[in-house]
């Protein structure tokens, strides 16, 4: 099931270890970072996958469909910090700094992986916003901001060079499950079976649906389904199409389907979803 998580206040931070962390599919108005410490996971963002390692940071624009997968038998720790971008740009924003908003802007979601000084210097920075974000008080408040506005300084410098690394994946599994991921995000609205997924990948049916359930912890269709809905979702919010219209084009043939899948993942029913987010101020997508 996929939600869309609401985050009253305009930024949040937390640091956990867990053997048990689940978190649907989701997605959130607010701007996302997320450093991984330990354990072993693969993180899903829309059609990508990646396959954690400590002192991975991932940026992400949070509107986005996205997800940790964890093994359960390894000790897993991270810190999420979540923050609003209107908030961050109007109280804490300098004007000193460049659009320190960019990075998540231009390069939406994206993985940054730290080693040596930038990663001792990410991992102390998240641990003084934690220390400062659970005193309360108005001074640690007040701290905590010019803190966070350190932080995506930070962030910025190192976004400066151009990313080139190049995505690999330990296993066949994970590149085989990325195959399905990319293949799906181009034919989402279409009608997806096993059998046109064996023929288009090459692959029997049963491998590619054992592995995807193993690599990412929802099975193929739930997948399609989340995608869809987080599609419908988006056009629900930004463009003026009758509902129905909206069903058809992200896949589902039938209205009814459509807004009882719709339910089922966000609680709302696609008139509700539209009513309720219009009220908002549009996030950039």
């Amino acid at each position: 099931m996929s939600t869309q998580h609401k985050i009253n206040s305009p930024y949040t931070i937390t640091s956990a270890s867990d053997f048990n962390f689940k978190v649907p599919y989701h997605t959130h108005s607010h701007y996302e970072i997320y450093y991984f410490h330990s354990g072993k996971a693969n993180y899903l963002i829309n059609d990508r996958i990646y396959v954690l390692e400590p002192g991975d940071l991932l940026l992400m624009h949070g509107m986005t469909l996205h997800r940790a997968h964890i093994d359960p038998n390894v000790a897993y720790h991270r810190t999420t910090l979540h923050f609003d971008p209107y908030y961050f740009q109007q109280f804490i924003q300098s004007s000193f700094a460049g659009d320190l908003l960019a990075p998540f802007r231009q390069l939406q979601n994206v993985r940054l992986r730290l080693r040596g000084e930038d990663q001792a210097e990410a991992e102390a920075s998240l641990e003084k916003l934690v220390r400062l974000y659970d005193r309360k008080d108005s001074f640690s408040q007040q701290r905590f901001q010019a803190h966070l506005l350190d932080l995506l300084i930070l962030i910025n410098q190192l976004c400066e060079q151009p990313l080139k690394a190049k995505i690999s994946f330990p296993t066949s599994k994970e590149r085989h499950v990325q195959s399905v991921i990319s293949y799906l995000e181009g034919h989402y609205q279409e009608d997806i079976t096993l059998e046109s997924l064996q023929e288009e990948l090459h692959l029997s049916k049963y491998y590619l649906a054992k592995t995807f359930k193993e690599v990412t912890g929802s099975t193929i269709f739930q997948f399609l389904m989340q995608r869809r809905i987080y599609q419908a979702k988006i056009a629900l919010i930004g463009e003026d199409k009758p509902i129905t219209d909206i069903g058809y084009e992200v896949g589902f043939k039938h209205p009814s389907h459509f807004s009882r899948a719709f339910k089922l993942q966000t609680a709302l029913t696609p008139e509700q979803y539209r009513k309720q987010n219009r009220l908002r101020s549009p996030i950039p997508l």
